[in-house]
């Protein structure tokens, strides 16, 4: 299964990811959305699995739950917006990823992409960095990948251009 990624588009969606996540067979959002209509772009393009986060509105989080709980294809899956890195982990998350740790762990929030194995609790953390263009970051990010086996593999990232460049 070929997983694309993204957070924190805030209302805009880049073309290039529909190219980047073309044979994907499902897109995960790891929150502030922005917009329903980037979900529903994003549905009519691929089945997708989303979380709202803080900056989403009433109608987003009336679609979309603050954590996603689940499996595919054997690797047990957390996305939430806010939920830190390993060393880092949010205050919200902190307790139960120690007493019930996925083996894959994804958030947004940060704007920051980041790849980051927690071999204290023995998971894979993944932010996608933010594929929109409003805040801090400079570039914008998005990634894809494969689980199968039991595993995360063929990582992949994208460069979406500078955040101040509006395609």
């Amino acid at each position: 299964m070929k997983i694309g990624l993204l957070s924190d588009t805030h209302g805009r969606l880049d073309e290039q990811l529909f190219d980047f996540f073309r044979d994907c067979d499902e897109i995960w959002h790891a929150g502030d959305i922005g917009s329903m209509e980037v979900l529903l772009e994003l549905r009519n393009f691929k089945p997708v699995i989303a979380v709202f986060g803080n900056v989403d509105n009433h109608e987003i989080r009336s679609e979309c739950k603050e954590h996603q709980r689940h499996e595919k294809a054997g690797v047990s899956i957390w996305m939430t917006h806010i939920g830190g890195y390993p060393g880092n982990y949010d205050r919200r998350v902190r307790e139960l990823i120690s007493q019930e740790s996925p083996d894959l762990f994804i958030s947004g929030h940060s704007h920051i992409l980041k790849v980051i194995p927690d071999k204290k609790l023995g998971l894979l953390h993944i932010n996608p960095g933010a594929a929109g263009y409003h805040g801090l970051h400079q570039v914008r990010t998005a990634v894809r990948f494969s689980i199968q086996h039991k595993r995360v593999t063929g990582l992949e990232m994208i460069e979406l251009g500078n955040r101040s460049s509006i395609s």
